[in-house]
Order: C-alpha cells, then structure tokens, then sequence
C-alpha cells in the first residue's frame, strides 16, 4: 500500500469508534432546539415585517439623522481598519472582518438608494452603490470565501484527503460541529454525553 492509502485506511479505522454527536439523545434535543429557535427567529421576523408594512407611514421626519449616517461610516472605517490590521498579521480573523464590512457596505447602498428614491440625489446614490459599495461589499465576500476554501485545501492535505475543495455549502463543520459554538461551560456536559455514548456501544471488533 502506498504511504497515502496507510493514511486513509488508518483514517477509516480510527473513524469506527469515532461516536457521532448527534447519536445521544440529549445531544440531539439540543441541536432539534437550536433548529427550531431558528424556524421560530425566522417566521417572528416575517411576522414584524408584515407588521411594519401595515403600520409605518410612507413619510418620516428623523431625528439624530446625522450622528446615524456618520455613526453607519465610522463603523465601515472601524471595519476596513480591521481588515488592514488582520490582513496584515495573516491572522484567521480577517474572514471575518471582510463578511461584516462587506455587509455595511451592502446596508449602506440600500439605505441610500431606498432613502433617496425620488429625490435628486437618487442617481448620485445609484451610482455610488454601483461603482463603489456593491463591487468592493462583493470583492469583500469573494475574498473570503478563497480565504475559507484555502483553509479547508489546507486541511484537506493534513489529512490526506484527496480531490478538489468541494463546494462550501457541501464541507461539514471541522472538530465537534455545532458544540464548538456553544459557550465554554456547556461544553463538559457534551464531552460526557459523547462518552455515555462510546460506553453503550462498547468496543469494536
């Protein structure tokens, strides 16, 4: 057998015993909870959207109308300032920083151009979003996504899997899945439940 074909079968073997997360029972409501904490976050928001279509008027005068435009630009500056910073350092972190900024930029543009529908300065609102916000949000999201496709490249060669990065909505979460986004003091509490579920199962053979 060659040296990668030891590698994957001996990958293959440690897997046996390897018990899935989800096989525990308390595990498994758990996950179900969050899965239907999030339906719930999903139809209360569509519940207030339908609310706010038939309760706000088509006429608002703003307060505070500066500090909430210059307070939405100093947060992309605090943004890009982070990307520079970690961009710099070749920290992880970077991913991150770009899918927030990335994301302001897409608020901002949507903001002006739904503010300014109308008015004279819509035109100079559609071809800021165009020429600047949309193409730079969206470099932002396609420069993360090589980021996070380099990092599972990376891992895919640590252990020996071979083939191309398939797509990111098809790669599973890495270490324990979802517990890895619990808080630190849940996390004992999985460890135990995993190993109630080695014990039932026993060795093996």
């Amino acid at each position: 057998m060659t040296p990668d074909e030891r590698h994957q079968l001996a990958r293959a073997l440690a897997a046996i015993d390897l018990p899935h997360p989800l096989l525990d029972p308390r595990v498994r409501r758990r996950r179900r909870f969050g899965l239907l904490f999030m339906v719930a976050c999903c139809i209360g928001l569509a519940a207030w959207i339908a609310i706010l279509l038939m309760t706000l008027p088509g006429h608002f005068t703003a307060s505070h109308w500066q500090a909430v435009w210059v307070g939405l630009d100093i947060t992309e500056l605090a943004g890009f300032a982070a990307i520079a910073w970690a961009a710099w350092h070749q920290r992880q972190v970077v991913i991150f920083f770009m899918v927030m900024t990335g994301t302001l930029l897409l608020c901002d543009a949507w903001f002006d151009l739904a503010l300014d529908y109308g008015s004279s300065g819509f035109i100079e609102s559609v071809i800021t979003a165009v020429v600047i916000e949309l193409p730079i949000a969206f470099m932002l999201f396609a420069a993360a996504r090589r980021l996070v496709r380099v990092t599972v490249m990376s891992l895919m060669e640590l252990e020996g899997v071979p083939g191309p990065v398939p797509p990111l909505w098809k790669v599973p979460l890495f270490a324990d899945g979802l517990e890895e986004a619990l808080p630190v003091r849940l996390r004992p509490w999985c460890e135990e439940a995993k190993a109630n579920v080695t014990a039932a199962r026993g060795p093996s053979s």
